[in-house]
């Protein structure tokens, strides 16, 4: 049985708050599962790799992109055929894995693209992509945020949306997306229009729930937030107006909440001039009001993953290391950033007994840095760092 040892790095676990100095470990090469963890004189193996001091984490977990977006146009791009959005998908997914995300979770893709790329990826012929967590095409009212060429399922009462709902479990949606809110990309609604009823998502909470699966919530404004909480959703996406009574029971029924500072953040940042002045004015609007709130729902305890909504008007696929930065800006520290990924990702979406952290019998999923993320957390947007999946470099 062959196996790596990697030597002579200094390690962030992504459990413990402080690093491993003199660190190393060893990798089974046939399962690409970290097989010891340690410091100090390493084992000697079939091969040995020097990592010559730098900074080794694990990968990111990224649970909100959209890979069939295209970031440069203001409705994402979703307008076009099956095969140009599959073609920027997979470049999508590249550059998301370069960016140093080694798994995610797709919260709404196009023509269900998500799920055939991850057929491919298991059986090995799509490459050099981050694991996925597919969600197929998001399910949103009509006239409702999801309501975009090729991309939403269109559902209208609960049994449109139990049909629809284990329609896409049977194609193999792994996660389900609902729409609650309407949201900043859609000239027609604002972001605390209610969309689908609880009723509704209830219904889509059940049947996910039914096959193991996760659900989340397009989330931004009140009643809506609340509405999904009620339904029973596993995250609400956004939640830029999530409110104390929202909070409380969030904390009572272990919902999560996803931010994406990011791509709320990129708009009025980069947009200015290509974007319509109702788009830029809608997301410049609710920046400071999404910090306020969402930091407030994590000082009171809701657990914060992180996700960016990749795809977005803006908001590229390289975006990742950006939001722990407005994560820290925003008073976390930097290990508390990096949880996000680590603990609250990898939990969130039941992929925690395997990956998120460096421990043994878990993937060998990891980034090596110049610098130390644990001091500086812009030190994970370094643009060559190095990327490893299943104990083996790809970029």
């Amino acid at each position: 049985m062959s196996k790596t040892t990697y030597t002579n790095f200094t390690l962030f676990d992504g459990k413990n708050q402080t690093a491993t100095q003199s660190a190393w470990f060893t990798v089974d090469d046939a399962t690409g599962k970290l097989d010891e963890v340690g410091n100090g004189s390493a084992p000697t193996t079939d091969k040995n790799v020097d990592l010559n001091g730098k900074y080794v984490m694990p990968g990111l977990v990224n649970c909100h992109t959209h890979i069939c977006m295209n970031p440069l146009k203001g409705d994402g791009g979703m307008n076009v055929n099956i095969v140009d959005a599959t073609v920027h998908a997979v470049q999508h997914l590249h550059e998301l894995l370069k960016s140093g995300v080694t798994y995610i979770r797709e919260c709404g893709s196009s023509y269900d693209i998500d799920i055939y790329l991850n057929e491919l990826h298991k059986q090995g012929e799509l490459k050099k992509v981050p694991d996925i967590l597919p969600s197929g095409r998001p399910y949103s009212m009509t006239g409702g945020h999801g309501d975009f060429p090729n991309f939403g399922h269109l559902v209208d009462s609960p049994d449109e949306m139990r049909k629809a709902v284990r329609t896409g479990l049977k194609k193999g949606a792994m996660a389900i997306k609902v729409m609650a809110t309407g949201g900043v990309m859609t000239p027609g609604d604002f972001m605390d229009d209610p969309q689908l009823s609880v009723e509704e998502m209830k219904t889509a909470a059940d049947e996910a729930h039914h096959k193991g699966r996760i659900i989340a919530a397009h989330a931004e404004g009140n009643p809506g937030i609340m509405n999904a909480i009620k339904a029973g959703v596993d995250s609400i996406e956004h939640g830029f107006y999530v409110n104390d009574e929202e909070i409380d029971l969030m904390l009572k029924q272990g919902t999560y909440i996803t931010p994406t500072f990011v791509a709320d953040w990129a708009i009025p940042e980069y947009a200015k001039g290509k974007l319509p002045d109702w788009e830029i004015k809608k997301a410049a609007d609710a920046l400071q009001d999404l910090y306020k709130n969402i930091m407030h729902a994590w000082k009171r305890g809701v657990p914060i993953t992180l996700g960016t909504d990749a795809g977005t008007p803006y908001n590229d696929f390289s975006m990742t290391p950006v939001e722990l930065q407005l994560m820290v800006e925003q008073g976390a520290s930097e290990f508390e950033a990096l949880q996000t990924s680590s603990q609250n990702s990898a939990k969130l979406m039941k992929i925690d007994k395997e990956y998120g952290t460096l421990e043994p019998n878990k993937y060998a999923d990891f980034l090596v840095l110049d610098n130390d993320p644990l001091t500086d957390i812009k030190a994970v947007q370094q643009a060559d760092k190095a990327v490893y999946k299943n104990g083996k470099r790809v970029y």
